[in-house]
């Protein structure tokens, strides 16, 4: 069965996981999701990350280790899905959004890859809004 919007799957199945502190979660492996796990875990909001071989099958698995404080909080306050299959929500460089008043993040797809707010800030490059996380 063909996925409609893989991204907005990974980024649910991360939420899920944050609402009943699993410690880790697995997912099928694209190059776009690897590049946001990338920046989750750059920007502290997960553990780790690996790509995962199986055997069985040619699709790669892509396992992410959630991160938890001592009390079971994690740093993931949320996470929402902006541009849709239905609806890309691009932006230029001059309105990239802060999210939370700089508190979170904005990831983006650019001409240069996938990136952070901030990086696209001091690149000053606009792009096409992915996700929030808060």
């Amino acid at each position: 069965m063909s996925m409609t919007d893989p991204i907005a799957d990974m980024l649910t199945r991360i939420r899920n996981a944050n609402a009943v502190a699993k410690t880790t979660v697995t997912m099928p492996s694209s190059k776009v999701k690897v590049a946001i796990a990338s920046i989750l875990l750059k920007e502290g909001y997960i553990s780790a990350y690996k790509i995962v071989d199986t055997n069985s099958s040619e699709i790669k698995t892509l396992d992410i280790t959630m991160k938890y404080d001592e009390n079971k909080a994690s740093p993931i306050t949320n996470i929402e899905r902006i541009s849709k299959p239905g609806l890309r929500v691009h932006v230029p460089a001059d309105k990239l959004p802060r999210v939370m008043g700089g508190m979170g993040i904005a990831v983006l797809t650019t001409s240069v890859g996938v990136i952070t707010d901030s990086e696209a800030r001091k690149q000053h490059i606009g792009g096409e809004v992915i996700c929030y996380v808060w």
